[in-house]
This record gives structure tokens, sequence and C-alpha cells, in this order.
């Protein structure tokens, strides 16, 4: 049962936003952006392209092939291509003109355009049904000559994908009769945003050196949203601690632009984001991003010993919280975050991809 309050009155659990996180190609290295724009799919270019096996034409992660981490991705315009080549290093979020990919240590290099119009893709695509989760999804496939550069370097013949037209409907924690609207995203494995507390990783990192581990960053969890999170000591009452986030149900992201009549919450500014579920986690955090190397034990180990909190999905770990945005609009790195609806009882996960 969700605790009934006013999320645009009284006193909020406050915090901000410390880094936004996009993952271009599903599973490959992401970027560190400074600014976004929240679309209702998620933020703006993540995850809009994926692999597929080329004959099954299931999705590829890295469950399956860690070297996906050694894909760089990065966006450019026209003068960066035009000067000196494009700059994986300046990734220019929404004015972003072409989607550059590059192999690590190799000099391989495709540009595909970051927001192809509808002709480019009938002359350069072929749309195909793909599957990913058990969902199937139409997806445009780019030609031989692109998919080549990645079957070499796999040694496994693939097809890089670019999400069709049709919506991918959430469902789980996304479904229509759970979240009380349809929605749907684009390549996630389950919904459109992935929120992330510091003060959570900060805890693990704790448990991760107290057994001669190093620390691991937060992008071994792959989140899009990253808010600043304070210690147990804390001197701020109301500040996120580490694991608070197991509780939020809505929150709101303070951006200056007022939006009036959502869901019955009319007159408010910023963003409105319901947070639906834990993150169930995998061996992916296992992979470090830099070496496509996996370690055999941690962080799983430690998160399995005691982040197994979540009754709807009791064998894996939860890191991070899944989420869905009610409206559209920017989001930038030192905005406001507040939390300003939790739950009385628990988040419940609830299968859907």
């Amino acid at each position: 049962m969700f605790e009934k309050l006013n999320p645009f009155a009284g006193p909020s659990v406050q915090s901000e936003i410390t880094d936004l996180r996009i993952y271009p190609i599903k599973s490959c290295r992401g970027i560190s952006i400074k600014k976004s724009f929240v679309t209702k799919r998620g933020l703006d270019l993540d995850r809009r392209w994926m692999f597929v096996d080329a004959e099954t034409l299931k999705f590829i992660t890295i469950r399956d092939i860690s070297k996906l981490t050694l894909i760089d991705t990065a966006f450019a315009s026209n003068s960066d291509t035009a000067a000196s080549g494009p700059s994986p290093n300046s990734p220019r979020g929404t004015d972003a003109e072409f989607l550059v990919i590059s192999i690590r240590n190799t000099d391989k290099t495709v540009l595909v355009p970051a927001r192809p119009t509808p002709s480019w893709l009938k002359q350069n695509t072929e749309l195909i049904h793909v599957n990913i989760w058990d969902y199937d999804t139409d997806a445009y496939a780019y030609s031989p000559s692109i998919n080549s550069v990645f079957t070499d370097f796999f040694k496994r013949e693939v097809k890089l994908v670019y999400k069709g037209p049709t919506p991918r409907i959430l469902r789980g924690n996304g479904a229509p009769d759970v979240l009380g609207r349809e929605e749907s995203t684009d390549f996630p494995d389950v919904m459109p945003l992935l929120i992330a507390n510091e003060a959570s990783l900060v805890e693990l990192n704790s448990r991760l050196r107290g057994k001669g581990h190093e620390d691991i960053t937060i992008e071994r969890f792959r989140p899009n949203i990253i808010v600043r999170g304070y210690d147990s000591s804390s001197p701020e009452d109301k500040a996120p601690t580490a694991w608070s986030e197991d509780i939020w149900k809505t929150v709101r992201i303070i951006n200056g632009v007022e939006k009036a009549g959502i869901m019955g919450f009319g007159g408010e500014k910023g963003l409105v984001i319901d947070v639906q579920a834990r993150c169930a986690r995998c061996q992916v955090p296992n992979v470090n991003p830099d070496t496509a190397e996996k370690d055999k034990n941690e962080p799983w180990d430690t998160l399995v010993s005691y982040r197994r909190v979540d009754k709807g999905i009791k064998w894996k770990p939860c890191f991070g919280m899944l989420s869905c945005p009610r409206n559209e609009g920017p989001i930038g790195i030192g905005m406001k975050f507040e939390v300003t609806q939790m739950i009385t009882g628990e988040h419940l996960y609830i299968k859907g991809f």
C-alpha cells in the first residue's frame, strides 16, 4: 500500500543529480553527459541501438559477450567530422548528428546518423523483427558493410539494429494495469530509466574493501540518473542514505519548466518520475568496463550476501531503481532531485521482459 501524500506540498527528501549517463548501444560503453532531455521512452538517444545474433535475431548483451564493453560510443556533429574527425570525448547530447562507434585498441570506427530520417533508413537498412527478452519488436538492421566490422571483432556474425517505429510496450512493473497508463521504451531491459543512489555505491564499496577488493564505479550498474547520497552519519536529516531508494515511489526533478495537469498534479515545475521497482541484478557488474574482464566473484558475491531484498525475485540482489517518467523535459547535472512520495510497504518485482 502506498502512503497517501501530496507530493508537491510540505517537506520532501531532497538531493541533487551528480551524473547523467546514456548507453546509445545496449551493453556497449556509455557516455557521461552534463545535460539531456527526458522523453517518455527514457533519456534522449539512450539504448536506441542494439546488437543481435545474425541468425536468431536475439539480442546480445555483456552477459553473452563481455567484449561489448570495448566498443566506445560518442556523438559528433558535422563540424566535428569536417574539422578533425569525430570527437568521442565530446558528446553533444541532443545536438548530435552522428553516432560514432569505435572499437577500442583498433582503428575501426563507424559513423551512422544519430537521428536517421525515414528516407535514410529506407535506403540503408532493412526493417526486421528482433527478440529482446522474449519480446518481438521491429528494428532497422544496418547493411553488411557496417555489420562486417563488428562480426570480425566478435568472431561471430551479428547485426547492429536501430529501434523501429512500433512501440515496445512496458510489461511487468510497467504494464498498463500496474503503472496506470501505457508507456513504451526502446532497448533497455525493463524500464525507460534507471536511477542510482551514490550512497548505496559508497556502502557497497566499503564492504568490497573490507574483503580486499578494489572499489568499483557506478558505471558497472549502467544507471541513467545518479543522485548524490549521504552515509548514515549525514547531519542532513532529510538527505538520502544508502539504500533509502528501496522505498521511493515518486520523485521529481526541478528543471524550471512548469507543467500543468500531469496525472492530477497541476502547476508543478519539473519532471515527475514513477519509481516502479528495484533493479534485480545479474553478473554484468562483475565485468570491468575498461578491460572486459569478468571477476569470478565480485561484486556479485557481496551483493547476494545482503541485497536479496525483493520477494518478487528472491534469488537476485538489487541495486538501483527502475523508473518511468510521467512527462518530458530537460534534465541536467546539479538539478534538484526530490523524493516526493514513499511506499509504506515494499516494492515487489514483477517479471516482465
